[in-house]
């Protein structure tokens, strides 16, 4: 791959120890170029989360290297590690984290605190933010007043407010409805396509893949080939995400008929209702 902004090797994240040791990741190796949207798909407890942390700086690992525009991040101290995030990574989470006593526009301009180039360039910045993502006539609230989507996209500006080059996206429509969540997926598709920046997209939404440039599929801390003939793909009925048929996950039959899904959260959506979802014989 040509101009690579992130490069992964051999990662690996043990927890615990003894009997109760878990590899979260097991020797991955991924590659991100800038301007390219990167999803990373699987089941719950899959790896996912940890391994975009340990790419994103957030955790360190316990073997393998990460570079981040060409630095080895795994030799760097934490006051290092902490200002290669403040100017290079960009983080936007499933849960928001607004800093609930500050106004949108607090909110988006805090990180830049850490930037160098003053306040009065942040403040162009964020206005232009703000435009971009329909937010300016939110720029005073506070975030108890704001919808779900509008938290969003202010979290999206708060993680672009220092022009970061590689931006990491955890679930970011989780709380979202569909409409919302879109939205969202077509502003960070936007923003590696228009800004150049790489963007790194872990989501259980199937609308993701729309918007990716390349889908990882991670499972047991692994990444799979998904079109591998050692494989057999089966859609999740709630959702619809692609699973491995034979994959430690959760199932329940029905009618005659197995199901297989992502997550506890779809199965259980799927014992609620589950006319709604299951196949009709014929």
């Amino acid at each position: 791959m040509s101009n690579p902004i992130l490069q992964a090797s051999n990662l690996v994240k043990v927890f615990g120890a003894g009997d109760a040791q878990v590899r979260a990741v097991d020797g991955v190796s991924l590659e991100v170029a800038r301007g390219e949207l990167v999803v990373i798909m699987g089941p719950s407890g899959s790896g996912k989360t940890t391994l975009v942390s340990m790419c994103g700086a957030l955790l360190r690992s316990t073997a393998g290297q990460v570079i981040i525009d060409s630095v080895d991040i795994t030799k760097l101290n934490e006051a290092q590690l902490s200002e290669l995030r403040a100017l290079k990574i960009g983080f936007v989470f499933q849960a928001f984290n607004l800093l609930e006593v500050l106004s949108v526009e607090d909110n988006v301009l805090f990180p830049a605190r850490l930037a160098p180039g003053g306040m009065r360039a942040a403040r162009q910045r964020a206005d232009a933010l703000l435009e971009r993502l329909n937010l300016t006539h939110r720029r005073s609230a506070l975030p108890a007043t704001l919808s779900g989507g509008e938290k969003q996209r202010v979290s999206i500006a708060r993680a672009l407010i220092n022009q970061p080059q590689l931006i990491f996206a955890d679930e970011p429509t989780g709380n979202l409805d569909s409409r919302r969540g879109q939205e969202v997926l077509m502003i960070l598709h936007d923003v590696a396509r228009d800004q150049g920046c790489a963007v790194v997209l872990v989501s259980h939404d199937p609308h993701a893949q729309e918007v990716a440039d390349r889908i990882l599929w991670l499972e047991d801390g692994v990444i799979r080939d998904r079109k591998s003939e050692k494989h057999s793909w089966v859609k999740d009925p709630v959702c619809g995400m692609r699973i491995d048929e034979w994959a430690e996950a959760p199932f329940t039959e029905y009618l005659g008929k197995r199901y297989l899904f992502c997550s506890d959260r779809c199965l259980e959506r799927f014992q609620v209702e589950p006319d709604r979802y299951a196949e009709v014989p014929l």
